[in-house]
């Protein structure tokens, strides 16, 4: 019986099959209309029954589209009196400080949708005021007349005590709409990031909810599980019901399946760098995969736990094209699956990936293991379009240095800017088109390493196929960080213990306790461990995030934190396959720092575990290409990575 992970982007739907002894890949083309059917399509294609197909894990982009692109529910907002403008007030906090024409994204919920209830908990949990009920009746009513499709109800300090809230959300239910009440999503203080993050989770309830129902019947009833934003797994029917937890999912793969790997060979400081058709996603890793519980997509402040990831629009098929002023640029703007990069014969749009063609990197013989048609000629035609008068190749190396140029500041941003020295980190690449950088980006940030694992163009939906399965849990509670007060701590995280077992229907969890702390007054926080010793913890964590300790500050716990573990099965990163007769290289012309320099090129699958060889080199496989430059040596590892030393 088969396990397949599953990840669906913005270009390419990727396909990992694991038969207990051996994986094996599949890479169709992504159907962004309706993304069950690419779905379908790697399933159906792959040599394999569809029938031995006993579970399935997906990591999707359909929560992350419904957002960026607008198309949610209509949602209405039901909140306290008063604050019915916090989603649109938000933190007064300008993205473009000099840019006196920025005017922030449109809120989820229109002035006309949200509605104010006359109740109030104060913050220890005392109901003041319970809702009237007439009231909430003439709120009904509205409701009704709207045509609304979801409803997200957000009171004030309900993460203290969610009675009001449950008694409007009993008397709405009778409308049969979709419901996402605060103090079950997001149990914690902080008005407009709370209001924020249940409102975008009602928005794509209905879609996502539908997809899922969709997905699995396509998939005949087997078993579907869902990847999670913070790199766990959980079932279809509870990705339905908090979409907002899966909006990052496909990348979230990406970082599990790096590390994994990474970790097997000692490599637990890594950079990841995830570099796909659409977009590239990257986290830091020192010692350990980094969360965080607070970010920004789409203009959406979203407050739930998620791996670190940094997102910018860099991607195989970012569009290329002359600004004002004659000034080249890359990017946001991508081809997409459709119409594509020129050379895919749909359209005529410049993108990186026909700058690489243009340069020699690429073989338009290998695309998809060579099962995909594509046209070179129109590759030159996109990169000649740009700059007619100058030499095509010099216009494709400048396409290629600005986009480096993109992506060299998002590194930066999360290892120089966050007091990390990208120096003793690896740069571990994977995705479509991360091969073809990687090396270069590495040396312009003095990284002297960098690793190739394994089908790298599905890598993300090889680390939906090693997550566990477990589900976060979060609840605001003020309390000191000395041993006075750990009895109450504890008594805290035994109702969530609790909450987790009723949730999960079991009694067989495992449980990791954590804790966002501060010193009294500050207004941040760190999540650190929760033990005897957090309060000195928080004091050597805060000097070495922000460069100073101040241990006369009492310490203060703001929010427990609960992970709560399943004991699902999930596969074992396998070794290679041993040593096998010599590969065989042939030769072809590349255009390298301006000048035309021959590269050795090979199959990637004839490299056995052990073998050795220098750049320059372009190794093909069925998911992507890898190019290394002059002046690196290259090894393959025990489990098929190729670590890459680049030379100083």
């Amino acid at each position: 019986m088969l396990s397949v992970g599953i990840d669906a982007g913005g270009t390419f739907t990727d396909f990992v099959f694991f038969d207990g002894k051996k994986i094996s890949v599949n890479k169709v083309p992504s159907t962004p209309r309706d993304p069950s059917i690419a779905v379908l399509n790697g399933l159906k294609t792959h040599p394999v029954e569809f029938s031995h197909i006993s579970e399935i894990i997906h990591g999707t982009t359909v929560a992350t589209n419904a957002l960026l692109e607008r198309e949610g529910a209509k949602t209405c907002l039901v909140t306290t009196r008063g604050f019915e403008d916090v989603i649109e007030i938000r933190r007064q906090n300008r993205e473009k400080l000099y840019d006196l024409l920025w005017s922030p994204v449109a809120p989820l919920v229109p002035p006309e949708l949200r509605f104010g209830v006359s109740e109030r908990t104060d913050y220890r949990g005392c109901v003041l005021i319970r809702p009237d009920e007439a009231e909430v009746e003439e709120i009904k009513e509205k409701i009704s007349s709207l045509g609304v499709e979801a409803i997200a109800v957000c009171f004030l300090h309900s993460y203290a005590n969610p009675e009001n809230e449950r008694r409007v959300a009993a008397a709405l239910s009778e409308l049969g709409i979709p419901i996402t009440l605060s103090s079950e999503l997001v149990a914690e203080f902080r008005e407009y990031e709370r209001t924020s993050t249940t409102v975008l989770n009602s928005y794509l309830i209905p879609k996502v909810n539908k997809y899922m129902r969709s997905l699995s019947r396509t998939l005949e009833e087997k078993s579907l599980s869902i990847m999670q934003s913070n790199g766990g797994v959980i079932s279809a029917e509870q990705a339905a019901e908090e979409p907002a937890k899966i909006v990052l999912s496909g990348p979230a793969g990406g970082v599990v399946g790096a590390f994994e790997i990474c970790a097997l060979s000692g490599r637990k400081k890594i950079i990841t760098y995830d570099m796909g058709g659409t977009s590239t996603d990257i986290s830091l890793c020192d010692g350990k995969i980094s969360f965080t519980t607070e970010n920004t997509l789409g203009g959406v402040a979203l407050k739930v736990p998620m791996i670190n990831i940094s997102t910018i629009g860099a991607g195989g098929g970012s569009v290329a094209y002359i600004a004002e002023g004659a000034i080249l640029k890359v990017g946001p703007r991508s081809a997409g699956a459709d119409p594509g990069p020129a050379c895919y014969g749909k359209g005529v749009l410049p993108t990186v990936t026909d700058a690489n063609i243009v340069l020699g990197r690429m073989d338009p013989g290998w695309f998809l293991g060579g099962e995909m048609n594509i046209y070179p000629e129109r590759s030159f035609e996109a990169i000649r379009s740009l700059a007619p008068d100058h030499p095509t190749e010099e216009v494709a190396e400048s396409v290629i240095r600005i986009s480096n140029s993109n992506m060299e500041k998002a590194l930066r941003v999360i290892s120089v800017g966050r007091g990390y020295d990208p120096r003793e980190f690896s740069l571990v690449s994977f995705g479509g088109a991360g091969g073809l950088h990687a090396c270069e980006l590495a040396r312009s940030l003095g990284i002297r390493e960098v690793v190739f694992p394994q089908n790298p163009g599905a890598l993300s939906a090889y680390g939906m196929l090693l997550a566990d399965s477990f589900k976060d849990y979060g609840i605001t509670f003020f309390s000191s960080a000395d041993e006075d007060h750990l009895g109450e701590t504890d008594r805290k995280f035994a109702g969530l213990e609790k909450l987790a077992r009723e949730d999960l229907a079991r009694e067989d969890l495992r449980f990791e306790k954590h804790v966002d702390a501060r010193y009294r007054r500050q207004s941040h926080e760190l999540t650190i461990p929760y033990s005897d010793s957090m309060a000195s913890d928080f004091h050597s964590e805060h000097e070495r995030v922000y460069g100073y300790r101040k241990e006369s500050s009492v310490v203060e716990i703001v929010t427990l934190r609960l992970r709560a573990y399943m004991p699902e099965r999930k596969i074992d990163v396998l070794p290679a396959s041993g040593a096998g007769a010599e590969p065989r290289f042939f030769t072809k012309k590349v255009i390298f720092e301006g000048k035309g320099i021959k590269a050795r090129c090979c199959e990637r699958e004839k490299l056995r575990p052990g073998f050795q060889f220098e750049g320059p080199c372009i190794l093909y496989e069925r998911t992507a290409t890898a190019f290394i430059p002059p002046d690196t040596a290259c090894e393959v590892d025990d489990y098929g990575s190729i670590i890459v030393t680049l030379n100083p």
